[in-house]
């Protein structure tokens, strides 16, 4: 991942997750994220934000900047750290949506933002701040 903040124009275990679709395992650690970023000092302002091009996991505020978070979990390093299942390809998608969430909100061109991803591995929790 590339670093590029801008403008736009720790424990995390299953306990009392549903072994089920992708959409719940999802589900319950986008609210793992999202309290982890709470206790971090963040304002979570939108969850599953979609439009016709996608979806954001997350949209926060932390301090000045409007923040784009991609929350992705793994098991285990089998398919490598979860941060890297957000490819180029990704990025473009999430920074398309987040152009679409910024105009159809009424947000000014200028308005400080930037991508980070959560990174749950296991029980383990990582914020990457402004990751792309």
């Amino acid at each position: 991942m590339s670093a590029g903040r801008g403008v736009c124009g720790r424990s995390a275990g299953r306990e009392g997750a549903q072994v089920g679709n992708k959409r719940e395992t999802g589900s319950y650690y986008e609210e793992k994220a999202a309290a982890f970023l709470r206790n971090s000092g963040y304002e979570i302002l939108e969850r599953n934000y979609r439009d016709k091009n996608g979806e954001i996991d997350l949209i926060a505020r932390d301090g000045k900047y409007l923040v784009f978070v991609e929350v992705k979990y793994r098991g285990s390093l089998e398919k490598g750290w979860p941060e890297e299942a957000v490819n180029l390809q990704k990025q473009r998608k999430i920074r398309q949506v987040a152009m679409y969430f910024l105009y159809s909100r009424g947000y000014p061109e200028d308005t400080p933002c930037r991508f980070d991803v959560v990174g749950i591995l296991g029980d383990r929790i990582r914020l990457t701040k402004d990751a792309f």
